[in-house]
């Protein structure tokens, strides 16, 4: 004679139509007072079972509403969909492009239940070897913060991705800097071009290119104020940048830069050059208050400012346009000062770095590494006979 189940250990049957066995349990009510009841099914009577138990732990340790069938795609797109709430518009379509080119077509299929810590090894194992580190640690925070969430809703016991370490990616290209005759090979060929202005301050006064895109108007002041004590020199105040609220990358990075002759020149020619542009585009114009703007006035992309700044550049001697970018032009103000001998004190302020430690780690290639004092002074110490 069968045993009958004691309560609250569900229940098993046959189905007839089906030709399975069918196992059901009791996990809970609606607020309506309906029974919630969750199911599973196995061609075996010991695989239905097995099946049962899975559910009735599940139940016990809170994860009662949690379908069996929630895979690592549903996690990825809920969190893309709720999770990113109040983030910077750059943010979320970074982690949607990240997510749907390399999360979900790996391990979308996957249920979430049964992701594994090995799993998530293999995987960015198998993308370190096409991507770089940067890359993986994007990848590798999009699904963590993705399970996080899940977690957080009773869809899964634990985050594995948060046992798991990033691998070191495939090596990038490292970030170079021009010497003083490429620098003025690049500047003579920008000469004419709309993006002279934006050449000339990034490569004179180190500003990062985030920088550059924000700076407004009310910003620059090519005159000074000479009669001032102590006089107030023509300045740049580098207080913007397009990220999330305006805010420049540090608080030091808030800086108020001196600007050379040759960058008041090219600011004067910049204005002048946005007043033809405005003039053209009439009532299309949309007024943004920005130095460096489209054709149009509004502000400019990344991908536009280095399309615009390779062809600005196409015709420098020693220079392959295809080889260098944007950020460069501040790789190369650090270089230039530092072969020059400005203190790495004095350039850590300038280009808004919170400490020398910060400069030096960003920049090693472009620092001077020979420090020649102390030969000098043995030498004059131990002079040969």
């Amino acid at each position: 004679m069968t045993t009958r189940r004691s309560r609250g250990d569900g229940g098993l049957h046959w189905d007839e139509q089906r030709e399975r066995w069918i196992a059901s349990v009791t996990v809970g009510y609606t607020p309506a007072g309906k029974r919630i009841v969750k199911k599973a099914s196995g061609k075996t009577k010991t695989e239905a079972k097995t099946k049962l138990k899975e559910i009735i732990r599940d139940y016990e340790d809170g994860l009662a509403i949690a379908p069996a069938d929630y895979t690592v795609e549903r996690a990825v797109n809920d969190w893309l969909a709720y999770g990113l709430s109040g983030r910077d518009k750059g943010t979320v379509t970074a982690c949607t492009i990240l997510s749907n080119t390399h999360i979900i077509p790996a391990l979308g299929a996957r249920k979430l239940r049964d992701l594994s810590a090995e799993d998530v090894d293999k995987w960015l194992a198998d993308k370190a070897k096409s991507l770089s580190t940067r890359t993986l640690q994007g990848l590798h925070s999009c699904l963590n913060r993705a399970i996080k969430r899940a977690m957080a809703r009773d869809k899964v016991k634990r985050n594995v991705v948060a046992l798991c370490s990033v691998p070191k990616g495939k090596a990038g290209r490292p970030s170079k800097a021009l010497t003083l005759a490429q620098a003025e090979a690049v500047l003579e060929a920008a000469e004419g071009s709309r993006m002279y202005a934006y050449i000339v301050l990034s490569l004179l006064t180190g500003a990062r290119t985030e920088e550059l895109r924000a700076l407004t108007w009310d910003h620059v002041d090519t005159e000074g104020d000479p009669s001032a004590t102590p006089p107030i020199p023509p300045h740049v105040a580098v207080w913007r940048s397009v990220r999330a609220g305006g805010d420049t990358k540090t608080r030091k990075s808030r800086r108020t830069l001196a600007l050379s002759k040759r960058c008041m020149d090219a600011l004067q020619r910049q204005r002048e050059q946005q007043e033809r542009e405005r003039e053209i585009a009439g009532e299309n114009w949309q007024e943004s208050g920005l130095v460096f703007a489209s054709k149009v006035g509004t502000p400019l992309d990344p991908s536009h400012v280095r399309r615009d700044f390779r062809n600005a550049i196409k015709t420098a001697q020693g220079v392959d346009p295809a080889e260098w970018t944007p950020r460069e032009l501040r790789h190369s103000f650090v270089s230039l000062l530092s072969d020059n001998g400005i203190p790495l004190e004095e350039i850590s302020r300038l280009v808004g770095h919170s400490s020398t430690s910060t400069t030096e780690a960003v920049y090693r290639k472009q620092i001077r590494p020979v420090l020649q004092a102390g030969a000098v002074a043995m030498d004059r110490i131990f002079r040969e006979e």
